[in-house]
Formats: C-alpha cells, structure tokens, sequence
C-alpha cells in the first residue's frame, strides 16, 4: 500500500533523505524510529505531498505522490503529534465537518457517535467541545476521523508524544485494531517501548538514512534499545 523507492530530500548542499527504500503493505505498522533531524518527519511529508522529492518516488496505493496527489490523499488519514481541531466545537462537530470535506457521503449522528465511541472516547464527551479534551481525547477523535475516511493508509508523526501511560496504552489497542482491518500504518516516533509492542516492522534511521531495518517478533525490548544505541553512537 506504501512503497519508498529511492526516496531522496535534498534542501541546497543538505541531504535531509537519502535514497530510501521502504515498503508497508496491508495490515503492517512500521515504525520509524530516531532522534531528531534523522529524517522521520521528512518521509511523512513526502508521502503526505507536502514536499516534493529530488529523487526517487513516493507511492500510495500503486501511485505516485507527485503526479497523482488528490488519488493518494483519498487513500490516507495523517496524524500529527497534536491534532488541530475547532476547539470551539464538540467531538462530533469536528467530526462531522471533517467527514464531509474528505467525502460525499454523509454519514449519521448516529453512525459518526459510533465511530467516536469505537475509538475509545464515551458518548459522555462526544458532544463536550474540544477546548476541554486532553491530548488523548483529541487523538482519538483524529483515529475516528481515519476511520470515518475509510482511509487505507495511516500516516502517524510521533502520535504518542506526551501521553500518559493509559491515554498511549489505548491509542496502541486502536493501532492494533486498524492493522487487522488492513490499515497500512508508517508511524515515525522516539518511542522504543511503544515500536516493539505494535510494529511489525521497525526502522532505525540516523542523518536521513535507514540504517537499521528489524522484525519487531524477531527482537526484544532490550535488543531493540541496544540496537539503536548503538547505532545513536556510532
């Protein structure tokens, strides 16, 4: 569903991306993980289109990012580390606004409170505006606007950022639960732990380069962390 072939960012003489290659098929969450300036968020951004490569292709679904951007993007749901919502409306309002935009048909009060509940938040705060919701809450509303979408490849730019345990513990059952509906899932974060328990895959980059490239059952909590130490001092 999600394929990097070559991938390459340059910004002047600064190679943010180098040549990457990497592929999330259905059903598959792969972690990137690595410190800042590694390259994460620049690979998020090109496969969401809003930069443009130097080299090589974005893919979505079969299609490239560059020429095919409104195709990719009906194929896609992004999370950021804060999701921006109307602070002014309820759940369900930016919910139900955000749906229409992404697609013609409009779904039921009804069927958008189920989506909401389905994503973890209680029909006790779905119609308490935004301005009152934690972090958590507000990523929950982010996955019930994926799923509103239908969106077959899930974008998340270091999701559990600030979390409690419990808020980051919920946000990775609904990690998981996507992954079994096919959801192909490319989540760029500095969480070891977290990469472990969801990914299938994970990806150690270091200045714009994957450097390391692991199964998440072939390795353990502390193999994973002494992996990527190791590679943080080289």
């Amino acid at each position: 569903m999600l394929q990097a072939v070559g991938l390459r960012k340059t910004y002047g003489e600064f190679v943010a991306l180098h040549g990457l290659d990497l592929e999330v098929r259905a059903g598959e969450l792969f972690c990137l993980l690595g410190a800042n300036g590694a390259g994460k968020t620049t690979t998020i951004q090109l496969f969401l289109g809003f930069v443009e490569p130097t080299a090589g292709r974005a893919l979505i679904g079969g299609l490239d990012v560059a020429t095919h951007a409104l195709e990719t993007k009906r194929l896609l749901a992004y999370i950021p580390e804060n999701v921006m919502l109307y602070p002014q409306l309820s759940g369900l309002e930016n919910l139900r606004y955000f749906q229409t935009l992404a697609s013609a048909e409009s779904l039921s009060e009804a069927a958008l409170v189920a989506l909401l509940e389905r994503a973890g938040l209680s029909s006790a705060v779905v119609h308490r505006r935004v301005e009152s919701y934690s972090k958590g809450m507000r990523q929950k509303v982010g996955i019930a606007m994926a799923m509103a979408k239908n969106a077959r490849v899930l974008l998340l730019d270091e999701p559990t950022s600030g979390l409690d345990p419990k808020a980051s513990n919920e946000f990775s059952a609904l990690l998981e639960a996507l992954k079994v509906e096919g959801v192909a899932i490319l989540m760029a974060t500095h969480d070891i732990f977290r990469s472990k328990e969801v990914g299938t895959h994970i990806g150690i980059m270091k200045h714009g380069q994957l450097v390391a490239r692991l199964s998440a059952d072939d390795v353990s909590h502390t193999d994973l962390e002494r992996v990527y130490l190791q590679h943080m001092h080289d």
